[in-house]
């Protein structure tokens, strides 16, 4: 192995998980793109949810860069003192804005009307929360409830393209590593935005499908079936272009293929070949199939999604780490291995992930998604 004497991991787990949070994002707003824009009745009974995990799943989005800075108090200035010719700065600008400008808008005008019947039918501290939450508009009449409805189909419309911008930037960032040939690819920020739709379809039919467990109503199978057929789609379609990018470089062999070969078959092929693409996509694809044949929709759905999120978490591993792997000479490996404890370490990236499913729970306690398929 040959390595140059300050060539490290710099890119920690931390940073693994920041795009696969911002992929989920993408995924579940999808969902509700599917039924507010393409009018697909059978994912309403989900739609509000993909909408309030959207919202958990963004707001955690930047605390894995957060705790990878150096001086995290810092993170502001990339808004105050932005350097418009990096495509990092331009983060800040653009997480802002879906967060702000399209996601906080369209849950706020997509459930007004009912947060203004829960106001006049709560009291005490819900009710409070209800009445702030109105902003002091309660006119619910049928022509103002048009508007708000206007007001949501134009906001998800601009929301698609908002979201994959912001995951497709991530992509974009990777693929511009001129130097890496792991990285190198116009076809990277595709690869990132297939694949957090494929993530964050599967994150909803997780999440929805243990709700409806925990709150002991039945899962509306016919929804299910509609987002497991666009997740099996989506994932052909993924994985069809990461095996074409794949099969590129071995066949153009430009200089370091030979280190892309060994990094596939021998470096990564735990976590490349079996866990994302047996584990976390074959595995899935047949299961959802089995499921439709036999019978078995629910479990088979759940099982398959949840293997798809570990196989997209493992394709964000591959990238992030596989990358950096590669020595700058071209003759050797880096190697990773996680702490468990530590700012970067395992734990702390299991109390990220925890982090969106506990503002989920408070935000479904309060703005309940499935009211109107009780």
């Amino acid at each position: 192995m040959f390595t140059y004497p300050n060539e490290c991991v710099e890119w920690s787990i931390l940073i693994v998980l920041y795009p696969f949070l911002s992929g989920l994002v993408d995924g579940a707003f999808v969902v509700a793109f599917l039924k507010k824009i393409f009018n697909v009745k059978s994912v309403e009974p989900v739609y509000r949810l993909s909408l309030l995990s959207a919202l958990a799943f963004l707001i955690a989005v930047p605390l894995p860069l957060i705790m990878h800075l150096g001086h995290p108090e810092r993170a502001f200035e990339i808004l105050f003192t932005p350097h418009l010719s990096s495509v990092m700065s331009i983060f800040g600008f653009i997480y802002a804005w879906c967060l702000f400008v399209i996601l906080l808008p369209t849950i706020y005008y997509d459930y007004r009307k009912d947060i203004v019947r829960w106001a006049e039918e709560n009291k005490g501290l819900k009710g409070a929360i209800y009445r702030v939450l109105t902003f002091g508009y309660r006119d619910i009449g049928e022509k103002s409830v048009r508007i708000d409805e206007k007001i949501v189909y134009a906001l998800i419309l601009m929301g698609l393209p908002s979201a994959c911008l912001l995951h497709g930037y991530v992509g974009f960032i990777f693929g511009s590593v001129k130097a890496n040939i792991w990285w190198n690819t116009p076809l990277m920020p595709i690869m990132f935005i297939l694949s957090s739709i494929v993530s964050g379809i599967a994150l909803i039919i997780v999440v929805y499908v243990f709700a409806m467990k925990i709150k002991g109503k039945l899962v509306d199978v016919k929804a299910l079936d509609t987002l497991a057929t666009f997740l099996l789609v989506t994932y052909i379609i993924d994985v069809s272009i990461e095996l074409l990018e794949i099969g590129h470089i071995m066949y153009t062999r430009e200089e370091g293929f030979e280190l892309v070969a060994r990094l596939i078959t021998r470096e990564l092929f735990a976590s490349f070949v079996v866990i994302q693409f047996i584990l976390g996509a074959l595995i899935p694809m047949v299961l959802i199939l089995i499921g439709k044949k036999v019978g078995a929709k629910v479990p088979a759905y759940t099982i398959a999604s949840i293997l798809t999120l570990v196989g997209i978490f493992a394709m964000r591993w591959n990238v992030v780490m596989g990358g950096q792997m590669i020595s700058k000479s071209l003759q050797g490996f880096l190697y990773y291995h996680p702490e468990i404890f530590g700012r970067e370490g395992i734990l702390t990236a299991v109390a990220i992930i925890a982090v969106p499913f506990v503002l989920l729970t408070i935000l479904t306690n309060i703005l309940p998604p499935w009211e109107e398929h009780a």
